[in-house]
């Protein structure tokens, strides 16, 4: 079980990374985004470690208050609820 926690945990943050790479080449081509519910929502669901990279390779997002303070909290919640999961599991 703590396989597939792990396992899930590295794929929705790879997904969140690519998404913010995807979204900065759209923004550059100015086509159809990804809009930002999305990006939180891959935040919320675990993948704030790969949101967060992904804005600081992509350099994406980073003046905008919400995701510059939103991602990183969403992150240490990531953390603590991951830790707890997998606590729980010991």
């Amino acid at each position: 079980m703590r396989f597939i926690i792990l396992i899930y945990i590295f794929t929705i943050n790879i997904v969140g990374f690519i998404a913010f790479g995807i979204d900065k080449k759209r923004a550059r081509d100015k086509t159809w985004r990804i809009p930002e519910s999305t990006l939180f929502i891959l935040s919320l669901l675990g993948g704030a470690t790969g949101n967060l990279l992904g804005m600081k390779t992509f350099r994406h997002k980073t003046q905008k208050k919400k995701f510059t303070m939103g991602i990183p909290i969403i992150l240490l919640i990531n953390i603590f609820t991951f830790v707890y999961i997998l606590h729980i599991l010991l």
